[in-house]
């Protein structure tokens, strides 16, 4: 910014303007992770755009995940990550891990970088409240969860009180087992039952492209409809299938939109929701 006029500085706020009005007392929760979480110099950034939205009165909800710090903390105690079908093999010992990285180092981390940023947050993790009750979803997978149902009043209370929840993503079963829940589907869940008006995907790509390996091929906006016939088609593949299937799920529960995008661009939500440009692809139930 300090390369800038004070000219061009006005009419940066200028173009905000209206999009500050419309997210005035909305909710919008951000799924925060892969590359924006592993660089620091970007965390710093993702936090900065956080406390800006709370300061300008967005009802804002970090829901993260953490898994390279997962795995890391694994080697470190000897014991090799595993994975099925792309979902982390979760015994009882790596559940006790899981817990120990995501409510403890991951959360805290975060809640203290937003405190210094200027803002005001409280971290929870699935268990507190039973905010996220689940079941196990596979017994190959052991302790990984699909979640049974979202109490969502904490969430709600903290919010109404002034504060960003800062959400990890692990759950608790009916005989107080701690499941391991899939970041993307947690935030889907919790943005739903907020009935929130935009949920942020933060990836490491730039959204939904036409041809995988081209940048500029990205398309900025689809509806479920499109979004399924892109599947069929093969255009979305992979990782992707899951996390749009995540986005199209938010839209049934009552979230007006979703975005996928890439984290790894600084302020990219900053971008996203107080310019004209915008930022990824956005899942919505109606297209141009």
């Amino acid at each position: 910014m300090s390369n800038i006029s004070n000219s061009e500085r006005a009419e940066v706020l200028t173009e905000a303007l209206p999009y500050i009005k419309r997210y005035n007392g909305k909710t919008v929760v951000v799924k925060y992770g892969g590359g924006a979480m592993v660089s620091d110099v970007l965390k710093q950034q993702v936090m900065e755009d956080v406390v800006l939205l709370w300061l300008i009165g967005v009802k804002v909800v970090l829901v993260h995940g953490g898994g390279p710090e997962i795995s890391e903390l694994m080697v470190k105690l000897d014991k090799k990550p595993e994975f099925y079908n792309g979902l982390r093999v979760t015994d009882a010992e790596t559940a006790d891990i899981v817990q120990m990285v995501l409510a403890g180092k991951v959360n805290k981390t975060l809640v203290k970088l937003l405190e210094l940023k200027g803002g005001s947050a409280v971290g929870l993790s699935g268990v507190d409240g039973k905010l996220i009750l689940a079941e196990a979803l596979d017994e190959k997978l052991g302790y990984v969860g699909k979640i049974k149902k979202i109490n969502i009043k904490p969430v709600s209370d903290l919010l109404e009180a002034g504060y960003i929840p800062v959400i990890s993503t692990i759950g608790c079963g009916s005989d107080g087992s701690t499941f391991n829940i899939n970041g993307d589907t947690a935030a889907a869940h919790i943005a739903g039952a907020l009935h929130a008006e935009r949920l942020i995907m933060m990836t490491d790509t730039a959204g939904i492209l036409r041809d995988k390996d081209d940048p500029t091929s990205l398309i900025p906006k689809i509806s479920p409809e499109q979004a399924e016939e892109l599947k069929k088609s093969g255009v979305i593949s992979g990782g992707m299938i899951p996390k749009v299937d995540c986005c199209t799920e938010a839209l049934s529960m009552g979230v007006s939109n979703v975005v996928i995008m890439d984290g790894r661009i600084p302020h990219s939500i900053l971008m996203e929701l107080l310019t004209d440009e915008g930022a990824g692809t956005m899942v919505a139930g109606k297209t141009k």
